[in-house]
Order: structure tokens, then C-alpha cells, then sequence
């Protein structure tokens, strides 16, 4: 297949893409390199023969008409996907998240492409206290991140009752993995605790979330694309439960560091308690999470003490100002400052 993915520089995005090269498709990778795409994250792929980038806006017709022409699937990537920046700017995620995914569903009707998939999170489900959320479950987002990704996915079913596009949602659980920006609290935590800087856990730190390596989910994605039914929506869970705190401690022992290094900061306005998805029927397609949860944490916590090149200029002028403006005011240390 020729495959238009849009926010291939990005975390999950990347991933996605080595993936579908290694399986013999042909990548049109759109993306328009806000802060967290990263032109790195597939330096290691840019001269294949079957991949090809175009730095644009999915907001844009123009570009995502032409990207879009000669495609058969469409795998949308493209969002502003962090709740703590929906929080400090909310103004800025429907754009991406909402209009973005309309300007692209269009032009993917108009091209006449077989399938469009969105990629979209189980946080439009909002908190479950126990069980787990099925597909068919309301969604009922509590962040303006989430409630933006909902917009979304209503956009995608929209056009499938309206044009009868062939579509397919995905919602994935929390994702963790080498390459992810260090805004999320696996990558943040990893790399503070690496230079001996204060980790800032939400509240409590109890709050319970599912989580899935990034290998894993792309091939869950993959799965719904392929073998999925036109107008379905399917999980994609991990099925590792596991409280921010735990991950925090993980984190510390893995990097060889003692709790001292944990900050309780006030909790986020709105923040879920706890997140579970039930992925009966992606395995109904032949797909099941294959990378165990600890074994796949160490393998992270490497990659990122082996890879400091890659992080440590993030870390700095932009970030900064974000890191400053959301955990300075908490009471945790501005800028990740040395824990004492």
C-alpha cells in the first residue's frame, strides 16, 4: 500500500512508520514539525526508497490534497496530544485535533482513498473507577487534550454515516517507548532522574493508568487497519495497570536512584483517576500486546542513557519555559533544578 501518515516525525508516528516500510509499504509521512516532531526520529529511514516527508499543516488543504493524491490508507497521527499544554492553552488543540482531522478526512474522500484511520487515546473515555472501557462505552472527556481528540473521532464517524468512507478509530493506552518527547511522565521522569533532578508526581501518585510499548501499539494499529471493520472502533491496550507512583519507583530504581528524588506537586485540574481498556475485539483480529511491561521499561530506560544526544537539546529553551510554567507553580523545583 502507498500510506499517507501524518505526524510520522513524532513518537508514536515514527515507530509506525519503520514498521510499515519493514512490511513493504510505501510511506508519504506528512508532518508539520511542531515542537514534538522530531526530524531525528527518522533520520534512520529519510533516504529509503519508499519513503517520502512533506513538512505541512493537516489543517491545510492545499499540501493534504497533494500528499494525499494516489494514496489507498490513510493513518492520521497529527494532533496536539498533551493534556498539561491543553490545560496552559487550550485555544490551540481543536485546530489540529478537530478542524485538522476534517480538512484531511475530506481530502481523503475526495482523492477516493480505501481506508482512513484515526489514531485517537482512551482518555475521550474519561475515568473508570473499575472494569474497563469497551468501544461501545460513551465518551466523556475531562481535559481540553481529550475533548479535542473526542471532536475528532466524532468528525471521523461523521463522514462514514455521511460520505459511507470507510474508516476505523483506534484508542490506545498510556504509550512508552525510545523516542518519545519528555513531556510524558515516563520519558520526564527517566531523564530528571538520570541528571539527578527532582521528579514531580501528580497528587497522591496514585492515580492508575494501562500501559502499552510503542512497538506493540503500531502493531495494533496496523491490525485495525488491515483486518478491522469500516466504521468500528477498537482499543488498543497494553494490559499493565499500574499507579504513576509505581511507574515513578520503577524509574528510580532503575536509574539507580533513591526516592529523595520524589517531589508531591498539586494535582492537575480534572485528572483522571484511572484509565482500563478492554481489547476483546482487537484480539478478535489476531492481535495481542507481545512486549512484557518491565522488560520493555529497562529496554526505555536504556535507550535513553544511551541516547543523551537525543534529549538533552529538547530539554532546553522552549521546553524550559513549559517545564517552568507548569511544575514551578506546583511547588516542584523550576526547570528540573538538583534536588538537594
Amino acid at each position: 500500500m502507498r500510506i499517507l501518515l501524518t505526524g510520522g516525525c513524532g513518537f508514536i508516528g515514527s515507530q509506525f512508520a519503520r514498521m510499515a516500510l519493514d512490511a513493504g509499504h510505501e510511506v508519504v509521512n506528512l508532518d508539520k514539525l511542531t515542537y514534538a516532531g522530531n526530524p531525528a526520529n527518522t533520520a534512520d529511514i529519510s533516504g529509503h526508497r519508499r519513503y517520502r516527508f512533506v513538512q505541512a499543516d493537516i489543517a491545510d488543504p492545499g499540501p493534504v490534497a497533494d500528499a494525499v493524491a494516489g494514496c489507498d490508507l490513510v493513518v492520521n497521527m497529527a494532533a496536539e496530544t498533551h493534556v498539561d499544554r491543553s490545560i496552559l492553552e487550550p485555544h490551540l488543540f481543536p485546530m489540529t485535533d478537530v478542524v485538522g482531522t476534517a480538512v484531511l478526512l475530506d481530502a481523503a474522500r475526495r482523492a477516493g482513498v480505501g481506508r482512513f484511520v484515526q489514531v485517537s487515546t482512551d482518555e475521550v473515555y474519561g475515568s473508570i473507577p473499575r472494569g474497563a472501557f469497551r468501544e461501545t462505552d460513551p465518551v466523556t472527556p475531562s481535559s481540553p487534550y481529550s475533548a479535542s481528540k473526542a471532536g475528532g473521532d466524532l468528525q471521523v464517524l461523521a463522514w462514514h454515516r455521511t460520505y459511507a468512507m470507510d474508516v476505523i478509530i483506534t484508542r490506545g493506552s498510556n504509550t512508552f517507548g525510545p523516542r518519545q518527547y519528555p513531556e510524558k511522565l515516563i520519558p520526564l521522569f527517566v531523564t530528571n532522574a538520570l541528571d539527578g533532578r527532582e521528579l514531580p508526581v501528580y497528587g497522591d501518585g496514585l492515580q492508575v493508568r494501562d500501559w502499552i510499548h510503542v512497538a506493540d501499539h503500531c502493531a495494533g494499529i496496523m491490525a485495525a487497519a488491515e483486518r478491522g471493520t469500516a466504521g468500528e472502533v477498537y482499543n488498543v491496550g497494553g494490559g499493565h495497570e499500574a499507579t504513576n507512583l509505581h511507574i515513578t519507583e520503577r524509574i528510580l530504581a532503575l536509574t539507580g536512584r533513591d526516592r529523595s528524588l520524589i517531589r508531591h506537586v498539586a494535582d492537575r485540574p480534572g485528572h483522571d483517576r484511572r484509565y482500563a481498556l478492554d481489547t476483546t475485539k482487537l484480539r478478535g483480529l489476531g492481535w495481542a500486546p507481545a512486549r512484557p511491561f518491565d522488560e520493555s521499561l529497562a529496554e526505555t530506560v536504556r535507550w535513553y542513557a544511551d541516547n543523551r544526544a537525543w534529549w538533552e537539546p529538547i530539554k532546553s529553551g522552549e521546553y524550559r519555559a513549559y517545564y517552568e510554567a507548569q511544575y514551578g507553580r506546583r511547588g516542584a523545583a523550576a526547570g528540573g533544578t538538583p534536588a538537594s
